[in-house]
């Protein structure tokens, strides 16, 4: 939504600055000029990135019109369920817990928190830790070491996103001056046609460098930034949930273990002591 927003605004602000300064909008709808900085920068892109690296930079560019972050709504209904479940492996035994956990969709306790068991990483990575809890003959050291690397591998898989989109921000600039000075070459072969096609020559190879920087620095390096910290937020999300395994794993009882997990939460989305021993108990 803010993506959109911001969007708006700095188109707005670039249009009617220049029509505040007596400027005619159809002067900067130079499609020559759009097409070479446009498909020079994708062409780059294409040349830059692995097949696989451009199915994620495609598939994350949506997700930053419609973020999929948790609220502290989500992070209370994720830590409650993780409390029933390690009440039931307390009482019951933690081979109990074991039909909740094959398949987290059809458990009764994981089913109802619905954000987490519809997004595979999540879910997967929830599932498989407590898999290998319940082979035991792991320790929690150990098993925190192994969250670990998948935390590492998830986040070293997801960094090259926004590092291609801000490296393809970075040559926009670049590549505004090399339509430029296409428009300049143009010019200078029509030098001999009056002042007023030399004129107008001249105001698009100039537009060349302005979209240049414009596209750089209004859209595609703050898109680029915008994703970076979607991604953060998601691996967030991870950690909660490995603070919360791991915290059950030492000992701790399953209230204990909740509220270690709920200190990893930021400060925006974390609900305080209070309001999750109060949703914990059903009183909200």
């Amino acid at each position: 939504m803010f993506v959109i927003v911001g969007v708006v605004v700095v188109i707005l602000s670039i249009v009617t600055g220049f029509f505040i300064a007596g400027g005619n909008f159809l002067l900067l709808l130079q499609w020559a000029e759009l097409i070479t900085i446009g498909g020079a920068a994708v062409g780059s892109l294409l040349i830059a990135s692995p097949m696989s690296l451009l199915k994620k930079i495609f598939a994350e560019i949506p997700k930053s019109l419609k973020p999929d972050n948790y609220s502290k709504k989500d992070y209370l209904e994720l830590l409650k369920s993780f409390n029933e479940l390690f009440l039931v492996a307390q009482r019951d035994g933690l081979l109990a817990v074991e039909k909740h956990i094959e398949d987290p969709r059809t458990s009764q306790i994981l089913s109802g928190n619905k954000k987490f068991v519809n997004n595979d990483i999540t879910r997967n990575f929830f599932a498989d830790t407590m898999k290998v809890m319940l082979s035991g003959g792991v320790p929690p050291h150990e098993l925190e070491e192994l969250i670990d690397t998948e935390i590492e591998t998830n986040e070293l898989e997801s960094r090259p996103v926004p590092a291609a989109l801000s490296r393809v921000g970075d040559s926009l600039p670049g590549l505004g001056i090399v339509a430029a000075v296409l428009g300049i070459i143009v010019t200078m072969a029509s030098i001999d046609k009056g002042a007023e096609v030399v004129g107008h020559h001249v105001a698009a190879a100039l537009v060349g460098t302005f979209l240049g920087v414009l596209l750089a620095y209004g859209f595609v390096n703050p898109l680029a930034s915008n994703i970076e910290h979607n991604m953060e937020t998601r691996l967030r999300v991870l950690h909660t949930i490995k603070a919360c395994i791991v915290a059950y794993a030492k000992g701790n009882p399953p209230i204990i273990a909740i509220e270690i997990a709920r200190r990893t939460i930021f400060t925006d989305e974390r609900p305080t002591f209070t309001e999750l021993e109060n949703y914990v108990r059903g009183k909200s």
